[in-house]
């Protein structure tokens, strides 16, 4: 009534509505029906940029990368403590400590020097197989004549580490061991993992830019690597026939059979420092063997990796097929 007395007109009903008095709202808030029809409300966000999602894209990968760079740090550094501590407890328990079995270096016996010094002289079995009438007969430097057993045990070690040269000189890590690869591969032949456990730490070191890319071959290294084919037939026949040689080896010399040469084998381990370092050595080569050629599985034939790949756990079996089947071409051309 008062209202309409100031000249307004009546509010009826029909114009008394939330469309009238709130537009703002009801401009805002649509029927269900109406909402595909709005393009910029809180329903339909517009998409970022591409840019904007390539970018962090970018920061996670390069997030995730950091993270594994750390990781593979951490796992290198724990890799190379253990290494160097099984160096230090292979040297202190083999040469130092009296608790292993037989005597230690500071204390050897004169018995144990000469059977050092036999085994030496009967390397490869040359002697023996020369002196053999039915073989060659020849006679001018007469083999110690000692227990087979032993003799297949040294031989056996020695000839698998004579196939660990061409490996070594493959080795695509090489360049990280700054010293001579031929005298670290030729005191190895007569001390073994006293130096193949060190260089299993150092190639594990990262890449030092200031060094050339890859460590020139050796004259003694180029010849172990391109007569790859000879080391891994010799060295595979040598250890076979340690072998057999133990098992039949001087039959008639009173050596006994099988079961009286295993107890000879359970005695000379169990008394004599260099067979039980010998056995220590076969553990450490089963592990290192294909921890290496897994490394290098990229310098064999494209059609030989599969079965490297599987065989490479077999001790002696693995080295001799990664040789048989290593290329040539491949371990020049591999950045290190």
């Amino acid at each position: 009534m008062q209202m309409a007395c100031l000249g307004q007109p009546p509010i009826t009903s029909t114009a008394f509505s939330h469309r009238s008095i709130f537009p703002a709202l009801a401009s805002t808030f649509r029927t269900p029906s109406q909402l595909p029809n709005i393009k910029h409300n809180i329903y339909h966000r517009r998409a970022p940029p591409r840019t904007i999602v390539a970018a962090r894209n970018g920061w996670r990968k390069k997030d995730r990368s950091e993270e594994e760079a750390v990781l593979q740090d951490e796992r290198r550094g724990l890799l190379q403590s253990v290494l160097w501590g099984t160096e230090a407890v292979y040297i202190i328990w083999l040469f130092l400590l009296p608790y292993a079995p037989g005597d230690p270096v500071w204390a050897i016996s004169p018995s144990t020097l000469d059977d050092l010094l036999s085994l030496s002289l009967n390397f490869f079995f040359v002697l023996p197989i020369l002196n053999n009438r039915t073989v060659v007969g020849i006679h001018g430097v007469e083999a110690p004549l000692i227990h087979p057993a032993s003799e297949g045990l040294f031989n056996f070690v020695i000839g698998w580490t004579f196939m660990f040269a061409p490996l070594l000189f493959t080795d695509y890590r090489r360049n990280r061991y700054k010293s001579s690869l031929d005298i670290l591969w030729g005191m190895q032949m007569f001390l073994t993992n006293v130096f193949l456990i060190p260089y299993m730490a150092i190639r594990l070191n990262k890449k030092d830019s200031s060094s050339p890319g890859s460590k020139s071959s050796s004259a003694l290294g180029s010849l172990m690597v391109r007569g790859k084919d000879v080391v891994g037939v010799v060295g595979g026949l040598v250890c076979l026939g340690s072998l057999l040689w133990g098992v039949y080896g001087r039959g008639d010399s009173g050596f006994g059979g099988v079961m009286d040469r295993w107890e000879f084998v359970e005695s000379y381990i169990g008394s004599e420092r260099l067979a039980y370092a010998f056995v220590i050595d076969i553990g450490l080569y089963s592990i290192f063997q294909p921890w290496l050629i897994g490394a290098n599985l990229e310098n064999l034939n494209k059609n030989k990796v599969g079965l490297v790949n599987t065989l490479r756990f077999l001790p002696v079996v693995g080295l001799v097929t990664y040789l048989l089947c290593l290329d040539l071409d491949s371990t020049t051309s591999r950045p290190t």
